[in-house]
Formats: structure tokens, sequence, C-alpha cells
């Protein structure tokens, strides 16, 4: 991240632009004291890389059959609803 005052800001626009563009952040900084009171941020979002299997790769491979969907019974493990106990 980069710091600069108002005036390091006013001069350096268009450079300061560019940065944020590349997708750095920009804080501006204001006062005697400094302080920062805004930043600058790239609004795109940042593309995802693609994500590559690691050692686990080698291991198997997971298909989704059908739509993916189940039952709450098929998820609770049980038969029927009636089987599941209330905690209270």
């Amino acid at each position: 991240m980069i710091q600069m005052t108002v005036g390091e800001l006013k001069a350096q626009f268009s450079e300061v632009l560019e940065k944020v563009k590349q997708g750095e952040t920009v804080q501006i900084l204001y006062g005697r004291n400094k302080k920062p009171v805004a930043q600058i941020v790239n609004m795109e979002k940042p593309k995802k890389k693609r994500r590559i299997p690691g050692l686990w790769a080698a291991k198997g491979t997971f298909t989704e059959v059908g739509d993916g969907k189940i039952t709450l019974e098929e998820f609770l493990g049980v038969n029927s609803l009636d089987e599941v106990k209330p905690l209270i």
C-alpha cells in the first residue's frame, strides 16, 4: 500500500491512477499529523487464478451424479425424520 499526502496526490494524480489500475492501493494522508482519511482502490475484481490440483490429485476423482441435491433424510443419514430426536 502506498501512502501519500493530499499535496503529493495532487502533483502525481495521473501516475497514482496508473498504479491503482495495476492493483495498488493508495492511502491518502491529511493534516499536520498525516492522519489516513481515504483510500483509492481498483474497482475491478482481480481475476482468480485457476486452481492447480495438489498432492491429492492422483488419489481419485469426484463426479457429481444428478443435480447434486439431497433430501434432509439423506443429509442426516436417517430413514425418516421421525427418527430424529430434538436436542431440547
